[in-house]
């Protein structure tokens, strides 16, 4: 029996000490994270700029910012699968070029279909996420993870943010009527670039440490019986929120495309569910009947109650950092559109801190006790968000919104600080369910928004962030060791707490 270690030492992590490789890999790792975001989210600061160069309806620019995130859920599930069968090495190298290659193409885009079509397929950018967590996972020893994590997520997360405040000067320097072409197209080139850097200079694991593979692919495999329904129940949410996108594209929303089509869709999905449900009952009945060998065991129901955490946090900064401008602007008089969008930009700004210290409390204090914590500030936050209006004072406004922030963002970290620790050789795909499920959490409350006021949607996104605490009170803090085996049969165990 082996024993698979990552980089194991006792003190804190050095962010600065470029002589430790597992410093290197996480430096290398946040920052092709970063450019991922910083590509998903380059149109959002110069869509003014788009809308007047192609004549495009608000309806066009709507539907824009819908097909930008329906691609990001099958794509994170897919990525996920990939990366635990093919390292994280080559998957990035692979996932930052094929994004630079499509970032271009966006930008260069001469007709309304050509832009909608290049911005659905670059929701596929948003998968990147996933593939950072597999690897920081492996440099990483648990006493650590969450915060190398929590800094991975954080700090790659700030890529959006980074986005709004250089994109519009870089288009500026440009100048002319196609600018915003050649800004955005500059951060394609650079991903491109950076591919490169990352596939010379990334390693999957440390020196002489094992990267173990799922000994099947397809879907997510599972160990009881128990789990395998329950891993059939988790799959239809995903296909519920991608439904509910093709809906707010046709007629009924801004109407991109026909109700027949939305109906066509419909059936594909479905379709899609029963293929994916088949797919999962095929690939574990023959393992369940067979029995599972004790050292591949691990419990499905870790995974799901980290979707449903994620939901609530992801899922709410998604919808939230996207309607958060307007609100300020039509909810305290005497703001202008910069000035309402600079006050909201506080939201995602606290990334940088946030994520980080949510792993760094989740090392230090417990994963259960403080995912149950943070998702309780959340919850807080947001009624206290709800109670919000035209009368409160801004700076007291502006300050309650990153006080909620902090307790989504470090909640997205603690969710995070677990996954790697459940089943290493499936960290991908547990990491690509639990992410899409953001995606899915955002879906759902930007579509609630659309038939309430504000103050009742940040009630809406309150009251399920309670059911999220429920869902973490079952949680069973990672202890002990987990066990992989290895492909020459040699059993190995992954200290997790």
């Amino acid at each position: 029996m082996g024993t698979a270690a990552s980089g194991q030492d006792n003190g804190g992590i050095k962010l600065l000490n470029f002589a430790e490789q597992k410093i290197k890999m996480l430096h290398l790792t946040w920052f092709a994270f970063f450019l991922t975001f910083v590509i998903w989210f380059a149109h959002a600061p110069l869509l003014i700029h788009i809308k007047e160069a192609l004549a495009l309806t608000d309806a066009q620019i709507k539907a824009l910012l819908i097909l930008n995130v329906a691609m990001t859920i099958p794509a994170r599930i897919v990525v996920g699968m990939l990366v635990d069968r093919y390292g994280p090495r080559i998957i990035y190298t692979v996932v930052l070029f094929i994004s630079a290659l499509l970032c271009i193409g966006f930008a260069f885009a001469q007709t309304y279909t050509a832009l909608a079509m290049f911005r659905f397929l670059l929701g596929f950018v948003g998968a990147g996420f996933v593939i950072g967590i597999r690897l920081v996972g492996e440099w990483f020893p648990h006493h650590q993870v969450g915060t190398a994590e929590g800094i991975y997520g954080g700090w790659g997360n700030f890529g959006s943010a980074a986005a709004a405040m250089t994109l519009p000067a870089l288009a500026l320097t440009f100048g002319g009527a196609d600018g915003w072409r050649y800004a955005i197209a500059s951060v394609g080139v650079i991903s491109a670039v950076y591919a490169l850097v990352f596939y010379y200079f990334a390693r999957n694991t440390p020196k002489g440490s094992v990267y173990f593979k799922p000994k099947k692919t397809g879907a997510m495999v599972v160990t009881s019986w128990r789990d395998l329904y329950l891993l059939m129940l988790m799959n239809i949410p995903m296909h519920l929120a991608l439904g509910m996108l093709a809906w707010r594209l046709s007629p009924a929303g801004v109407n991109l495309f026909s109700t027949n089509m939305m109906y066509a869709l419909w059936a594909v999905l479905a379709f899609l569910l029963l293929v994916q449900t088949q797919q999962a009952w095929r690939i574990n009945a023959e393992n369940l009947r067979a029995g599972v060998p004790e050292a591949d065991k691990y419990s499905f129901k870790q995974v799901a109650i980290l979707n449903v955490a994620y939901f609530a946090t992801f899922g709410s900064e998604l919808a939230v950092v996207s309607m958060l401008p307007l609100y300020f602007l039509e909810t305290f008089e005497g703001l202008t559109a910069i000035e309402a969008g600079l006050l909201a930009s506080g939201f995602a700004f606290m990334n940088l801190v946030s994520r980080p210290m949510g792993g760094w409390f989740s090392d230090k204090f417990g994963r259960r006790k403080s995912m149950l914590i943070l998702i309780a500030g959340l919850a807080s936050g947001y009624f206290v968000m709800g109670l919000m209006d035209s009368h409160w004072w801004i700076p007291l406004a502006v300050f309650a919104t990153m006080a909620c922030s902090f307790f989504v963002q470090a909640g997205e970290g603690a969710v995070f600080a677990i996954v790697p620790l459940i089943k290493r050789s499936m960290t991908g795909q547990i990491a690509g369910m639990a992410g899409a499920y953001g995606n899915v959490g955002a879906v759902i409350y930007l579509t609630v928004l659309s038939y309430v006021s504000y103050s009742n949607f940040f009630y809406v996104i309150a009251a399920s962030a309670l059911v999220g605490l429920f869902a973490v009170m079952f949680l069973d803090d990672p202890k002990g060791h987990i066990t992989e085996v290895g492909e020459d049969g040699t059993v190995h165990r992954i200290s997790v707490g």
